[in-house]
């Protein structure tokens, strides 16, 4: 009775692991995308991202999209200059710590959004060419797997 359990623990591993394999196959093929997308739209890398992260939520703090792009304060503070020289956003006080800054998108820079996300979004050719019936299965695990994910944060 126990071997079979271990047995069936590495076999639900391993197919978790051929998921994440799988996934991260598919998402790093598209990886050179990302960096020709961003200069589609004369972005770095980072603001695309930094305006990705910005779509999901109205406002961050500063040290929170640091923390989000894995680097320092100071970086983000470049990013944001540039950003705001264009006018997709802006800075906005935060009111419970006036010391901290919000950041948030312009309406010129919801435009861009738009675009850039159009784009970014645009599905690989492996899962365009899957039936119907198989992309909302697939839509459907993934968007419950990651709300699940997002329940363990």
């Amino acid at each position: 009775m126990e071997a079979r359990a271990k047995t069936a623990t590495a076999g639900a591993a391993g197919v978790t692991r051929e998921i994440a394999e799988a996934l991260w196959k598919l998402l790093a093929s598209g990886k050179p995308r990302f960096p020709m997308i961003a200069a589609e739209f004369d972005l770095s890398p980072q603001q695309l991202h930094m305006l990705r992260m910005l779509h999901e939520r109205e406002t961050l703090p500063m040290g929170q999209i640091a923390e989000l792009l894995y680097c320092d304060a100071s970086n983000v503070t470049l990013l944001v200059d540039r950003l705001e020289q264009r006018g997709l956003i802006e800075r906005r006080p935060d009111p419970a710590d006036r010391r901290v800054k919000q950041i948030a998108v312009t309406a010129a820079g919801r435009k861009l959004q738009h675009k850039v996300l159009e784009r970014l979004y645009e599905p690989p050719a492996g899962i365009e060419r899957l039936p119907a019936t198989e992309q909302k299965a697939l839509r459907d695990l993934l968007v419950k797997a990651s709300e699940l994910h997002r329940a363990d944060d």
